[in-house]
């Protein structure tokens, strides 16, 4: 398998800036400490190791659901990642809240539990995010 990369390059103190890109070039971007602990517009690392859980656990999810002879219309996952002050100071994410809503035709909702389950604790992000917990809202639409 090959071996993914990104890479960051700080410039400055608390006010700098760092800027950021992955090997494909698909994304890039500028994360700074107000984009992290205030308001200011941008991204975070916190956003995007919610974008690579949500993701990483809707392909998960869509091999599980295949192996079984089902074919998602949609799957919608949200990644809400916690960060809070740890104690003795710093911070930690503390929690990891997936929600999903997905579209499957023909599924019953015990199967589709059971996938879902298995899933969120089979993703490659999901094991390598093994300290925080991580919890799984998922609901069947039609």
């Amino acid at each position: 398998m090959p071996t993914k990369q990104a890479e960051t390059t700080w410039t400055g103190g608390k006010d700098g800036q760092g800027d950021f890109e992955t090997e494909s070039g698909e994304v890039s971007g500028t994360f700074k400490f107000p984009t992290r602990f205030e308001d200011e517009p941008g991204t975070n690392p916190e956003e995007l190791i919610g974008a690579a859980h949500s993701g990483c656990f809707s392909m998960q999810l869509t091999a599980f659901l295949e192996a079984e002879g089902y074919t998602p219309d949609n799957l919608h996952t949200v990644a809400d990642v916690h960060l809070e002050r740890a104690d003795g100071g710093g911070f930690e994410i503390s929690r990891i809240d997936l929600t999903l809503e997905a579209d499957i035709p023909d599924i019953d909702e015990e199967t589709f539990q059971g996938l879902a389950q298995r899933a969120k604790e089979g993703c490659p992000v999901s094991k390598a995010l093994a300290g925080p917990e991580v919890t799984l809202n998922a609901s069947l639409v039609r």
